[in-house]
C-alpha cells in the first residue's frame, strides 16, 4: 500500500514538475538584441544582446552610439579583473542572471562608466518586449530602473558579427546582412 501512495506522489510531483518546465518554456526569455533609450531625448544609447551561458543568462554591450567628441572605441578603464581595459563594444555587463519565469535574479551588472558592479534582477513583460533592469546595492529597495526594449532579429544585421560570434553564435545566420569584420581587439594597459 505504502508503495501504491509513493508511486502515485511520484507521479503527481512529475506532472506538476513537467507543467511548470513547459510553462517556463512557452514564455518569452531575454535572448536576443535589446535596445536602452535616453528618456530624456528618445534616442537610443546602446544596445545589448542577451545570451544563455551554462544556464545562466548574460548580456554584452552590442551597439553604442557615441555622442560627437567622445572616444569613438572606449574602454573600460575603471573595470576590475579580465575586463579591466577591455573595449567598452562587446564588454559583457550583465552576469549570472538565473530565470525564474519572467523574472531573472541573483546576478550583477557593472556600470562601465565607473567600473561599479552591482546586484541586478530583470523582469520581461509577459509580450516579452520590455525588459526591467534594476541595479541595486545590498537590498533591491536601494536601485534604479532602466526600461530595454526589445529589437527586431533584423537590427542584428546593424551588429558587429565579431560580438554575435563570441558571445551568440547561433544568431549568426540572423546578421547575415552584415559582412563580416575584423575581431574586437584588446588594448594595451594604459600606463598611469
Amino acid at each position: 500500500m505504502r508503495a501504491q501512495y509513493l508511486a502515485l506522489f511520484l507521479a503527481c510531483f512529475s506532472i506538476l514538475g513537467a507543467n511548470g518546465v513547459a510553462a517556463q518554456q512557452g514564455q518569452p526569455t531575454v535572448l536576443g538584441l535589446w535596445q536602452q533609450v535616453d528618456p530624456a531625448t528618445g534616442k537610443s544609447e546602446s544596445w545589448f544582446l542577451f545570451f544563455e551561458n551554462n544556464g545562466v543568462y548574460e548580456g554584452a554591450i552590442a551597439k553604442m552610439f557615441i555622442k560627437p567628441g567622445d572616444d569613438p572605441n572606449p574602454i573600460c578603464t575603471r573595470c576590475q579583473g579580465e575586463q579591466k581595459n577591455s573595449p567598452m563594444l562587446g564588454l559583457t555587463i550583465v552576469k549570472q542572471m538565473h530565470r525564474n519565469g519572467l523574472k531573472y535574479e541573483n546576478g550583477t551588472i557593472l556600470d562601465p562608466r565607473d567600473g561599479n558592479v552591482y546586484n541586478a534582477l530583470m523582469e520581461l513583460s509577459p509580450d516579452g518586449q520590455k525588459l526591467t533592469v534594476r541595479g541595486y546595492l545590498g537590498i533591491a529597495l536601494f536601485g534604479q530602473n532602466q526600461i530595454w526594449y526589445r529589437l527586431p532579429d533584423a537590427a542584428l544585421a546593424e551588429v558587429d558579427r565579431a560580438i554575435i560570434a563570441a558571445h551568440a553564435p547561433a544568431l549568426l545566420p540572423a546578421a547575415a546582412g552584415r559582412p563580416a569584420t575584423a575581431p574586437v581587439k584588446q588594448r594595451a594597459p594604459v600606463a598611469r
